[in-house]
Parts: structure tokens; sequence; C-alpha cells
């Protein structure tokens, strides 16, 4: 990318425009989460958008996420009464309209200014529970008192302990329900991609976070029963891939574990989520709920997932299309869309429940 390209990129950015709404006749043409993608692409600035796509290293693991899903045949069941479908689930003491929700992501205010309220409304608009992400460029107050749906906080702790627990109070006070804490992040990946690009991209405020240097390296075990000892809400450890630790963090008390690569952002060659899905699920044998994220692009994603033992499952990036397609509509569309496949994966195959799904969907 030229100099001149990376210029007029920072000033969009800088000067508001960080994506053009799709008109309503055009948004209607969008049928699937691919052309989202594809449009977003367009409307997007470019920093932004290498912020949004990048993973790690050679970006293999990004690529296996979405091929993982891919790879997985369904078996249909032939002649079942799928006339009435029930897709309400669950998870602990929340009942979800549908087990699909909305992952934590940063840099929303890079799409669109004060992104992170358009994302609160699509998803409330969609009844879509929403994870706010501690990266993002406002408040978790101001997101939580916009949303008019339930609201999850994914929570970093921090090198301040003292911050981090103000931070907590903060969530719970302001409403979130769970909190999601990142365990897979010691420090930042080999980001090549976003960071050759960084310099198109405005410095912007990280209300949430206390410096750039955030990360703590030396995050153990003691630290999540430091919070567990005055959280008032359900603590899930979020970026579990080895079964080993999915074991130690039922035995440590946590409500939930959320399987994921972070994006693939972080380590490269990590296996795709989908692979380490069935592996932590036999080791939690049905003691705490199990969400998985990435690569899901497709409703008979969502089922495979369900069939592979999660309880739900989290879309990160494509919000962030419907975002920078069309704001809080993008956000909702994309939601009800990827609901939409999911139904229709789910009567195709005979599964009017689900629990009804099973190993047993899968060739």
């Amino acid at each position: 990318m030229d100099r001149r390209r990376a210029l007029a990129s920072l000033a969009a950015v800088a000067l508001g425009r960080h994506a053009t709404a799709a008109p309503a006749e055009e948004l209607a043409d969008l049928l699937s989460l691919a052309d989202f993608e594809a449009l977003a692409e367009k409307r997007i600035v470019h920093g932004a958008w290498e912020r949004i796509q990048g993973g790690a290293g050679d970006e293999l693991t990004l690529r296996w996420n979405k091929e993982g899903w891919q790879h997985l045949r369904l078996r249909p069941r032939a002649l079942v009464d799928v006339s009435k479908l029930d897709t309400r689930v669950t998870v602990l003491d929340q009942q979800l309209p549908f087990p699909i929700l909305l992952a934590p992501t940063g840099g929303q205010g890079l799409i669109r200014p004060k992104g992170e309220l358009a994302v609160a409304e699509g998803a409330a608009a969609a009844q879509a529970t929403l994870v706010i992400s501690s990266s993002a460029s406002l408040r978790v107050e101001e997101i939580a008192a916009h949303a008019k749906g339930p609201v999850w906080f994914q929570l970093y702790v921090q090198r301040d302990r003292g911050f981090t627990k103000d931070l907590v109070q903060r969530a719970e006070g302001s409403g979130c329900r769970a909190l999601c804490v990142t365990v897979d992040s010691p420090t930042h990946g080999a980001r090549n991609r976003e960071y050759r690009a960084k310099g198109e991209l405005p410095e912007r405020a990280l209300p949430n976070l206390q410096g750039k240097d955030y990360l703590d390296p030396s995050l153990t075990w003691k630290d999540i029963d430091w919070l567990r000892s005055f959280a008032k809400t359900p603590i899930w450890l979020k970026g579990i891939l080895n079964p080993d630790d999915a074991r130690m963090a039922v035995r440590a008390g946590v409500a939930g574990i959320v399987v994921s690569n972070h994006g693939a952002r972080n380590l490269d060659t990590l296996p795709a989520t989908v692979d380490a899905l069935p592996l932590v699920v036999e080791q939690v044998q049905g003691r705490v709920p199990v969400i998985v994220d990435g690569g899901i692009r497709r409703g008979t994603d969502v089922l495979k997932a369900l069939a592979l033992g999660a309880t739900a499952v989290q879309i990160g990036r494509p919000y962030l299309y419907g975002l920078g397609v069309a704001g809080a509509e993008g956000v909702e569309h994309v939601v009800r869309i990827l609901r939409t496949e999911f139904e229709m994966a789910m009567m195709l195959t005979g599964r009017p429940t689900l629990q009804s799904i099973d190993r047993s969907v899968l060739w």
C-alpha cells in the first residue's frame, strides 16, 4: 500500500468516514455472511479492515478455523416432524432464544463512530446476547446502558489488580450478567498483517484498559481463585484449547468454558477450535457449559458445534462486517441470517430441538 493511500485511509478514520451505509435495497440482496464480508471490505477503510481480518503469523490457524467446520459432513434423517422447532437454550441461569452470542471484539469504533453502541443496538434487535470487550473504545457502563438486551463482559486480568477489581465491579454494576476472562494472552501474537497497517489508524481511547502494557504474563490459576473471591457474576474462562486446562478449569470452580484460539490472532498453527472442542467436552463431561468460537460462517457450522457438545457458539468478525455495511441494522441482519440458516439445517437434518442434536447428525 503506497503512502498516499495510507494517508487517505488515516484521514478517513480521523474525519469519521469509517464506513458508508448500504442502502436498504442493497442490504436485502445480502443473503449470506460471505456476502456481508465482500461488501464490508469495500466499505471499511483499509487500516481497520486489516485489523479485523488479520490473524497471527502465516494465518494458517485463521484458515483452519473456517475450513474445519466445512470438512465435517452432515447425516440427515428423513420423515421426522420438524413443523415446530425449539431453538431455546439455557446457559446457566439465562435462557437464550437461540444458541448464538456475539463474541467480544475490539476496534468497533474504528469501523464506525461509537460502533459499540450500534453493535449493542443490533444485538438487541436480533435478540442475541452481546459480550462487551475490554478493548472497547467506550466505557463498559456506556455500552451496557445503551444495550436493550442482555450483555456479558470480557475481562483481561491486568497488571494492576486494583484496577482490574474496580473494572469487574463496574461491569457488574452496569448489568453485565457474566465475566468471560481471557486466559490465552500472556502477550500479543505476531499479527504481521495488522501491524503493517497500524500507521493508517489513529490512536484511540481504551477506557477499560490501563495503559498499553496491560497484559499480565504472570497470570495463573491463583488469580482465577482471586477473581472468584469477590466476583458476583459467573466466571467463564475464554481461550481454553487444551483438555488438561479444561479439567483444571472445572476443578477451579469456573461457571463455563469458551473454546477459542483468540480468532487465530495470537499463536499460529494452533488447532482449529472445531478440533479442540470435542476433546474439551470429553474432559468437562457436562459439569459446566461449553461455548465455542472461531470460523463459524454458516448455520450448518452452528449445528455441527452443538453436535460436538457445545452449548452455544459465538461469532466475531461476521457481525463486524454487518457493522461496516449497515451499522446496527447490519449487525441484526447478520445474526438473523445465521439464525435462519441454523433453523433450516435443523429441519433438513430432522432435528426439531436442540436436545435432538448429537453426534449422530454427523456423517
